[in-house]
């Protein structure tokens, strides 16, 4: 079987809700987009989950200003250094990067608007290397019982 060589880079929780502060958990596990990703024949790069990594399940929900230590965003950048060594690997094998997907108003994660510390480390390293890739986010009311055709559509879009 030939692969399509289309990979999808999405912040952690988008296939792992258990990872998300208890309290703001909105899927039982992946959210729904992941299965676009399958009928697709997408590649995942699933992000680690930086909060998850610095302080455990049983965090507080915080934020960007409580983490916005250089403990943090060292490890932010750190836990992203071999993803983009991976990245280069499979751009220079000819695969595609079609995006990174993100969690809108996440400390972390999210893109726009005001940049997570995770995303913010990214996207320099990103730069640096001069690999520049589409984006999207999550919306912050998305969830497995939620009806969101356009960004759905969105992603359909950021695939193909």
């Amino acid at each position: 079987m030939d692969r399509n060589k289309k990979l999808i880079i999405v912040s952690h929780c988008i296939l792992n809700q258990n990872s998300v502060v208890a309290p703001l958990a909105r899927a039982k596990g992946p959210f729904p987009i992941a299965k676009i990703f399958l009928d697709m024949g997408v590649g995942v790069l699933q992000l680690p989950c930086p909060e998850f990594k610095f302080l455990g399940p049983t965090r507080v929900p915080m934020s960007k200003e409580e983490y916005d230590t250089k403990e943090y965003r060292e490890l932010c950048k750190n836990l992203f250094i071999p993803i983009i060594e991976d990245i280069k690997k499979y751009i220079s094998a000819g695969y595609e990067i079609k995006g990174i997907i993100g969690i809108n108003e996440s400390p972390t994660c999210s893109i726009t608007g005001n940049r997570g510390i995770f995303m913010e480390e990214i996207f320099k390293l990103l730069e640096k290397e001069e690999i520049f890739i589409d984006y999207l986010e999550v919306p912050t009311d998305y969830s497995e019982d939620s009806n969101y055709i356009d960004f759905e559509q969105q992603v359909l879009k950021l695939l193909k």
